[in-house]
């Protein structure tokens, strides 16, 4: 079964559930090894990126990451293509019960227009590499005025075999109140949908708006990869 068909068969309803009480939702087995593999391999090959990061350069962490051009290669572009109409209606629906007057266009090329029409035009799907004692600080991937409010990470490595440490964490700040730390460790190939700025939650007086942040907690061994892809253009 290919990308765009194992996208379609998978629970949205559930995904959306998840999404809707936790801000994140956690899914298994998106990519084969082989397609992880592949985009590993392909980790230095420099025709297929825009920029490399160094992460501690920013202050950023302890690791590295590149972006990818356009085009991007194509299990990346149908991935961003399939998933993204998925997310729209439950976006909307977070902008709706927050009283935020924006709402989402259905597909991915509508989105994309706009953020050109803000001089929003470079690519933002990225692979990142830990080595040992990397790390990522807590971050929101914003790039400009135009943003959809949720991503997808992809995990490339396998955690206990190719790496140790390097959770995935996702802070939770309610107001008044002390954060929520959440920490994952998805298998290789998995996929995690996550909010990239807030989420709403239904509170005595109706809902409200709850930001989260995500970040890499330090790798001990080994190497780690990631593919990220976010859905709006960068400045």
């Amino acid at each position: 079964m290919d990308i765009q068909h194992r996208i379609e068969e998978l629970d949205w309803d559930n995904m959306s559930s998840q999404m809707n009480v936790n801000g994140y939702a956690l899914v298994g087995n998106v990519f084969t090894d082989a397609e992880c593999d592949s985009l590993v391999r392909q980790y230095d090959n420099k025709e297929l990126y825009r920029k490399t990061i160094t992460m501690e350069r920013y202050r950023f962490g302890l690791g590295e990451y590149k972006y990818f051009s356009y085009p991007l290669p194509d299990i990346i572009e149908q991935v961003r293509q399939g998933v993204y109409p998925k997310l729209a209606p439950i976006a909307n629906n977070w902008m709706k019960v927050l009283n935020i007057d924006k709402q989402f266009p259905a597909s991915l090329a509508d989105l994309l227009e706009q953020c050109h029409a803000h001089h929003q035009c470079r690519p933002t799907p990225l692979i990142l590499q830990y080595g040992k004692g990397g790390y990522n600080t807590l971050h929101q991937d914003l790039y400009g005025e135009i943003f959809f409010p949720m991503q997808l990470v992809l995990f490339l490595d396998e955690p206990g075999n190719d790496y140790e440490g390097g959770e995935f964490v996702l802070i939770e700040q309610r107001p008044r109140a002390q954060s929520k730390v959440i920490v994952l460790k998805p298998c290789k190939g998995d996929m995690i949908v996550f909010t990239t700025n807030f989420r709403p939650v239904k509170g005595s007086k109706g809902y409200y708006r709850v930001n989260m942040k995500h970040g890499v907690s330090e790798v001990i061994t080994g190497k780690r990869h990631t593919l990220g892809v976010i859905f709006h253009d960068a400045s």
